[in-house]
């Protein structure tokens, strides 16, 4: 059975457990999801402080799930944070695909022509721009909306999210000419099916969107990571400690 590691770069257990809920719904029952939970940082990252924080969480968490002896290495790992903290650190260490469920959309909503953002936290306007930038979706980015409230009070009150993402969806698609929106966020998991009738263009669900290609790029052959080097790094959980000290060309630690 393929094993797929699904890492919560917070430390809300609820997000977990929505996160585990719709990655193994969408995995289908020939496919082991397995969620973990950052040991340490903020239990909703909305802002650049929060986010640099919970991309040292996300490692420590891969860290973490790497230490038992004879532990078993997923064949994909998934970063459920729309926004990707730790991605490219991720891909330094791990001997498997990894990919975020911003990434992820961005591929899919990329297909069908220009794409908008909407999620919820109007501070991560900026950072998502940055994030399009450095994974060249920027071209095909036509603009991102964001709500006040955050993922997490979103999460907190369906029916008025509905009634809110739904109009911002819409508009994102009419005002700034999108061919598809990215309704992002882990706390938005199954939001976007609620809101597809009341906009004309398709909305992806990012946490769909994640899942599918991760389980894509796992059924791949992955390059393996790169040498991190023998560096003694101080002050870190014993487990990323090791991880840190792992020579060149050597995939476990």
């Amino acid at each position: 059975m393929r094993q797929l590691l699904v890492i919560n770069p917070n430390t809300s257990a609820s997000v977990s457990a929505l996160l585990q809920h719709h990655v193994q719904a969408a995995a289908g029952a020939q496919v082991a999801v397995r969620t973990v939970t950052a040991r340490f940082g903020a239990p909703y990252i909305a802002c650049e402080a929060s986010y640099a924080v919970a991309s040292h969480a996300a490692l420590d968490a891969w860290a973490a799930t790497r230490a038992p002896a004879g532990a078993p290495a997923p064949d994909a790992v998934l970063i459920g944070c729309f926004g990707d903290p730790g991605l490219m650190a991720l891909r330094e260490s791990c001997p498997v695909p990894v990919t975020g469920l911003a990434e992820a959309s961005f591929i899919e909503a990329a297909r069908h022509g220009r794409f908008a953002i909407v999620t919820g936290g109007e501070r991560w306007g900026p950072m998502l721009q940055r994030l399009a930038q450095a994974l060249g979706h920027a071209p095909a980015l036509a603009g991102i909306r964001t709500v006040a409230p955050t993922g997490a009070e979103l999460a907190a009150d369906p029916a008025a999210a509905r009634a809110l993402l739904g109009e911002a969806c819409r508009a994102a698609a009419d005002e700034l000419g999108a061919q598809a929106v990215v309704l992002g966020g882990a706390g938005l998991a199954g939001m976007a099916a609620a809101v597809q009738g009341e906009v004309g263009v398709p909305v992806i669900d990012s946490v769909i969107a994640g899942t599918r290609w991760a389980l894509r790029c796992g059924a791949e052959p992955a390059a393996g990571p790169s040498p991190i080097g023998a560096v003694a790094w101080q002050g870190v959980s014993p487990e990323l400690a090791a991880l840190g000290r792992r020579e060149p060309g050597v995939l476990s630690i």
